[in-house]
């Protein structure tokens, strides 16, 4: 997907709602158990009761590669079944020397026909690369996220005071464009979010974290947003786990629709 359809669905639905397929078996509703795929018949539902309001949908692949084959054909038909307008993220968080880094882009990009996939840019920019080969296709670079352990690398300072995520934002940019380079921001830190778009203007953000994990809205927008919204908002568990009883999806429904209205809101108030 090009990012100019990428906001021409922004613009259509009033969105920028990610919605993170995390899918635990454990935590979907007993009912579906009794399916021949229980992942997948529970994404369906999910998809088709938010696909109205969702402009990405994010699959977190640990959730499916830990069944081993059947996982990964849970991930393959998920993948296959969300509407081909709708921006599909392979949360993968891949990053590994050049050659390998091209197998895993060919997994993804390939075999999967994922839009994007999440890459830890450790490794530099030859692990980066590969990913970035792709016509049409889009890294997801982890910026500045917001878990504890963040702190222990991202926030480390240089002779000159700069941390560690700036200069890795500052490289980055020379590797991918605003066409097809994206970057993590975690929805925590929200005067993070700010740090980082002073950064890079131009670019999406991918932001995790808001919902569930405490993240405002109202502060990302605040923080984030540029001329061409620039922002994928990601809810996971506030919207999929809604409820667990037989009308699961219908919640889900429920609240992605409570989030896209807020998302409208915002849109409107920068006359987008």
């Amino acid at each position: 997907m090009t990012r100019h359809e990428l906001i021409a669905q922004i613009k259509l639905k009033r969105s920028f709602l990610c919605v993170g397929l995390d899918t635990d078996i454990s935590k979907i509703p007993v009912h579906l158990l009794d399916t021949e795929d229980p992942i997948f018949e529970f994404n369906k539902a999910i998809i088709d009761a938010t696909k109205d309001f969702a402009i990405a949908y994010k699959p977190n692949i640990a959730f499916y590669e830990c069944y081993g084959p059947k996982g990964w054909e849970s991930l393959q038909k998920t993948i296959d079944y969300i509407p081909k307008d709708i921006f599909t993220i392979a949360d993968a968080k891949r990053g590994d020397i050049g050659n390998t880094s091209s197998y895993y882009a060919k997994t993804f990009f390939d075999y999967l026909n994922c839009d994007s996939v999440t890459v830890a840019p450790y490794m530099g920019e030859d692990s980066v690369s590969p990913f970035l080969a792709f016509d049409n296709k889009w890294v997801i670079l982890l910026a500045l996220t917001s878990n504890k352990g963040a702190l222990d690398f991202q926030m480390i300072q240089d002779a000159n005071g700069e941390e560690l995520y700036k200069k890795v934002l500052r490289k980055s940019c020379e590797w991918g464009t605003p066409e097809n380079l994206m970057f993590v921001v975690g929805a925590t830190r929200a005067e993070g979010i700010g740090e980082v778009r002073k950064l890079v203007p131009d670019h999406f953000f991918l932001v995790p974290g808001v919902g569930a994990q405490g993240g405002s809205l109202e502060d990302v927008a605040k923080y984030g947003w540029n001329t061409d919204c620039g922002l994928l908002v990601n809810s996971s568990r506030g919207i999929i786990y809604a409820s667990n009883g037989l009308d699961f999806a219908e919640r889900a429904c429920e609240e992605a629709k409570k989030i896209q209205v807020d998302m409208a809101a915002i849109l409107d108030s920068h006359s987008f």
